[in-house]
């Protein structure tokens, strides 16, 4: 393990993490010693659409994945309509590698409930639902405390703080489903229905929850807005790169010392990012990893020195996501990774669409061909040929996620597919796990 220089230290800006380690930190009386509920009295002063204004300042991006400016989307909510506004939280983290918001639920709950307050009034919304993982028990007991405790302080309910503004805040527990994590599939969910992605138009702006105008926000955007407020625009902006402002919390797994969440400014690369994590394990050297989850292109060793905000990460062909940093060495398979990270989009694909539901079902069938020793290089062209068909063509980003792995695989590791084909590495699965591959 190795100790990282007092510069890449310096890299660390814990701003949405620097509660997690107090004690109790889940607790009122602890947050509201460490700034607690400040923002939302500041806020609560200034006109609605100035906080939208402040946000739109601060460059604050969306940190679900899409990187969409926040003030933006909340600047699209028609106002005077004469219909409720909604805010919604899409808290239904459930990726593979994907750690941040279920840990920020965990620790500092009350970040995120401030946030929706702050929030909520900006766009004039008196109801607001923060949607979770059903598997996610103990953040989802948190979150729940959390809201009672802001509601007994008056922080929550009617005529919040004097100010004349009410909010109904209610945490909604899904059923597991991954594609609820897709903002439209998600609304569906919580209305009652099946969850499937609508298609769009019209968007959620103008047509979302009981189709009233709603913004759908992740976990670690919207608990960035009391900070903001507080602070200001020009803090913010502060850290991170021009275009990508702010911190963001890396999640680090895989083949390094000290797997985490690693809190630094937009634009660090993963060479500080491992060594602030220890670095890598001994007798490993990194081959390939995923930027921002398993949805998004794999880059190689490289690839380093690649800035991590959302242009940098996509000038070198991927996508920054969720920032989950999964770390593979030179004794991890590119081909079996890909293999199973397909067998979790094709079990997730919700059916909805032609090309997610058979395109993943049949390259799922492939991979096991090839793993077992009875692959062609035929089955390389129909890879890519059914990734063609799957890309842009899906009626969310699931299928596109799921082609990410397969196509930057093929292109960086295609020798490892031959040795699969050609006899040169052994078998990685058996005949029985290969039932109906053909």
């Amino acid at each position: 393990m190795t100790t990282p220089r007092p510069e890449t230290l310096a890299k660390l800006t814990p701003v949405l993490t620097k509660r997690w380690l107090s004690p109790d930190a889940w607790r009122l009386g602890t947050y509201e010693k460490l700034d607690g509920y400040a923002a939302l009295r500041k806020a609560l002063k200034a006109h609605p659409d100035d906080l939208i204004q402040l946000i739109k300042d601060s460059g604050l991006r969306g940190r679900g994945g899409a990187g969409f400016p926040t003030g933006l989307k909340w600047g699209f909510i028609p106002q005077g309509d004469g219909k409720p506004h909604y805010l919604v939280v899409n808290a239904d983290e459930g990726e593979p590698g994907t750690c941040k918001d279920l840990p920020l639920m965990t620790h500092d709950p009350h970040s995120l409930v401030e946030g929706v307050i702050i929030a909520s009034y900006a766009i004039r919304a008196n109801r607001a639902y923060i949607y979770i993982r059903g598997e996610a028990v103990h953040a989802a007991r948190r979150l729940r405390n959390a809201v009672q405790e802001a509601k007994a302080k008056g922080y929550l309910g009617k005529n919040i703080l004097g100010s004349g503004f009410d909010l109904e805040l209610v945490v909604h527990s899904g059923a597991g489903a991954y594609i609820c994590g897709e903002e439209t599939a998600l609304l569906d969910s919580l209305e009652g229905f099946r969850g499937q992605p609508r298609l769009r138009p019209p968007f959620p702006a103008t047509h979302g929850l009981y189709a009233s105008p709603t913004v759908v926000n992740n976990v670690g955007t919207i608990a960035s807005v009391p900070y903001i407020v507080l602070a200001g625009a020009n803090w913010w902006k502060s850290m991170g790169t021009e275009k990508s402002a702010g911190p963001m919390i890396y999640s680090l797994s895989g083949r390094i010392a000290n797997p985490g969440q690693y809190e630094c400014g937009l634009g660090i690369t993963l060479r500080e990012l491992i060594e602030l994590a220890g670095g890598m394990q001994p007798g490993h050297n990194l081959k390939f990893w995923t930027p921002g989850g398993s949805s998004t292109p794999l880059l190689t060793a490289e690839h380093l020195d690649v800035p991590l905000d959302f242009e940098g990460v996509a000038a070198a062909g991927s996508i920054l996501g969720t920032t989950a940093t999964q770390i593979f060495s030179d004794q991890d398979c590119p081909v079996y990774a890909t293999y199973r990270w397909l067998e979790f989009y094709h079990h997730e694909s919700c059916g909805k669409c032609t090309p997610c539901r058979e395109g993943n079902y049949w390259m799922v069938r492939v991979y096991r061909r090839i793993l077992a020793g009875q692959g062609t290089q035929a089955d390389l062209d129909t890879l890519l040929d059914t990734c063609d068909n799957i890309l842009g063509r899906s009626f969310c980003g699931l299928g596109d996620g799921a082609t990410s792995p397969v196509t930057s695989s093929l292109k960086y590791f295609k020798q490892d597919y031959l040795d699969y084909i050609e006899g040169r590495t052994a078998p990685k699965l058996s005949d029985k796990q290969l039932v109906g591959a053909h």
